[in-house]
């Protein structure tokens, strides 16, 4: 039993650890998709101007 109360520690913490950055990961490839997404759309529509700061057409 000693054993459990030795290792049981280090696997609670590595699990943590995987959730953590399996989260990290999943939020990274949402945002990646979302970007993606925009990027697409704002490509489909090249003659629309952009709303971009500092670029008013005078």
């Amino acid at each position: 039993m000693e054993y459990v109360a030795v290792i049981l520690p280090s696997l609670v913490v590595g699990l943590l650890f995987w959730f953590a950055m399996k989260a990290i990961f999943n939020a990274d490839k949402a945002e990646r998709q979302a970007e993606a997404r925009a990027q697409a759309e704002a490509d489909s529509h090249p003659g629309q101007p952009t709303d971009r700061p500092g670029s008013e057409s005078k």
